[in-house]
């Protein structure tokens, strides 16, 4: 029986250093599975330390566990350095394999948007593939609206790929 987040406590709260080996993985399942980004090339713990330890209060990065441990992460990414981006972010979620599908993801981003409100931000956006029903369903659901399509955004394993822009108003 596949487990739910019903049958276990899960919790969520920052990251820290110590988080860098699973959220590694949880992201470098996400490439893997070329159903959430563009990004091509895995990452190390090492480069993920690093990656945590450059972000600032206004970009957290936040961990959902379940019995001890990660089973997803979130984050709050800069949209554009000029300053008249400053109250717009840009988002990331990342569920681990086994844990897609039973309300990590939606957990992770119900926090992350209260998260961005507590900062100020007034705007979320986030870009998806549309062809990720899931994704594109729990942002829906989450009240973020569809912008447009970046027709053939990338060249991602030999095929052009679109990207869906959303948003949401805080």
């Amino acid at each position: 029986m596949t487990p739910t987040i019903v049958d276990k406590a899960l919790t969520i709260r920052d990251a820290t250093l110590a988080d860098a080996e699973a959220i590694r993985r949880i992201y470098n399942e996400g490439i893997e599975d070329r159903v959430a980004t563009l990004e091509t090339e895995t990452r190390t713990a090492a480069e993920r330390r690093e990656w945590l330890a450059a972000r600032g209060n206004r970009h957290p990065v936040l961990v959902a566990q379940i019995d001890g441990a990660a089973a997803g992460w979130a984050s709050l990414n800069r949209f554009n350095p000029r300053p008249v981006y400053d109250h717009v972010a840009d988002l990331s979620v990342y569920v681990d394999r086994a844990w897609r599908g039973h309300g990590v993801g939606r957990a992770l981003l119900g926090a992350v948007i209260e998260r961005a409100r507590a900062i100020g931000y007034h705007k979320l956006v986030l870009a998806a593939f549309p062809d990720n029903a899931a994704g594109m369903a729990l942002y829906a659901r989450m009240g973020f609206t569809r912008v447009g399509v970046y027709r053939e955004q990338g060249l991602l394993d030999g095929r052009w790929v679109d990207v869906v822009v959303m948003e949401r108003l805080l």
